[in-house]
């Protein structure tokens, strides 16, 4: 009897989604042959709300292994609206269960970061066969050493940092170069060691825009005519770091400052004198092609994932752990948040090289 496999793809996109694609309906094909037939659900969640979807064909995985986006499309459904229903009267959870029976699925693929997964987790207690891939570029999933997309997005904000350094030694300037990562700064810890960054903010760790500036001016007093600052997205000082969001945010909105790279920038230049610009690379690092190193864990995650079909094993997501590909189960992660830990190794690297944390 032929097992029929949805996939889909679920929030931001990232490099490797594709080749994570293709290693599911490679190594299902291989395995399973002519006996399992695979279903694209469109745009993610959504597309399973609203029942669009389509049966592919093994053309369909060919040629996609370096192809960045999804083939099949993703929107973002926010996991906090999944039993809303809202204007349009749709009892969300009971259309993706209909959508899932009227495809006449075994099982159900769900690549994405982790709404996606709570998401998925939610499916799964309503008593459908889920599998978790974990994807996206802040590296944030709980339970797994590295997600795809990460090291891809690692390795360009690495060269954006890697092209600042010499406009900002031309033009004697402090740049402040906003990495994406909002809960967890992984990408931006990575990219500001691997791109040589004086000082690294992250979510973590609060800054102080005191000890910010005392670190560019030390620089400045040993000979050096500029200094590089990554600053993650999520980033927060002191004072923000005691106040909930909307009031951190008001504070914000009312200072005129969108982010919190503008406000820093702008405070730097206004204690040091120096002159201050911002690099904002945004969307660019979750563009393109996957690195090789995404190449192969989209591959390893995929083929692990057809293994999990064919032994029927659902309610969980793959992951990697000390270089071994495992699952974990889905109620185990979802709704958790993989953050840089204060006893991080990386860490203790970063001050060891001088780096200043903020």
């Amino acid at each position: 009897m032929k097992k029929r496999v949805g996939i889909l793809t679920s929030g931001g996109d990232c490099p490797g989604l594709n080749a994570t694609i293709r290693g599911v309906a490679k190594a299902l094909y291989a395995r399973m042959g002519d006996n399992v037939e695979i279903v694209g659900i469109l745009n993610g969640y959504h597309g399973l709300i609203n029942g669009e979807y389509r049966e592919m064909c093994e053309d369909d995985f060919r040629g996609i292994l370096t192809l960045g986006g999804t083939i099949l499309g993703t929107k973002r459904t926010p996991f906090k609206l999944m039993r809303v229903v809202e204007d349009d009267k749709i009892d969300k959870v009971a259309a993706m269960k209909k959508t899932y029976k009227d495809a006449k699925l075994d099982c159900l693929l769900c690549l994405g970061g982790n709404g996606t997964h709570k998401t998925a987790n939610l499916l799964s207690q309503e008593g459908l066969n889920i599998i978790g891939l974990p994807k996206t570029i802040d590296n944030d999933i709980y339970g797994t050493d590295v997600t795809f997309g990460f090291h891809t997005a690692v390795d360009i904000a690495t060269e954006v940092i890697d092209r600042i350094h010499t406009t900002a030694g031309s033009h004697s300037r402090v740049m402040c170069i906003e990495i994406m990562g909002n809960k967890a700064g992984w990408l931006t810890l990575y990219s500001g060691i691997a791109g040589g960054a004086d000082i690294i903010l992250l979510p973590e760790q609060p800054y102080d825009i005191d000890r910010v500036c005392e670190a560019v001016e030390r620089r400045a007093k040993r000979g050096s005519n500029f200094s590089i600052i990554a600053v993650a997205e999520g980033a927060m000082n002191v004072d923000e770091a005691r106040l909930k969001r909307k009031e951190w945010a008001a504070r914000r909105a009312e200072a005129g400052y969108t982010t919190a790279t503008n406000r820093i920038a702008a405070a730097v230049q206004k204690k040091t004198g120096m002159e201050t610009r911002v690099c904002i690379p945004g969307h660019m690092q979750r563009g393109g092609s996957p690195s090789a190193y995404d190449r192969v864990l989209a591959t390893q995650f995929g083929s692990y994932a057809a293994k999990l079909v064919e032994i029927e094993q659902y309610g969980v997501t793959v992951a990697l752990v000390n270089n071994h590909v495992i699952s974990n189960r889905l109620e185990d992660i979802a709704g958790k948040t993989r953050n840089i830990p204060e006893g991080c190794e990386l860490l203790t690297v970063a001050k060891r090289m001088g780096i200043s944390l903020g």
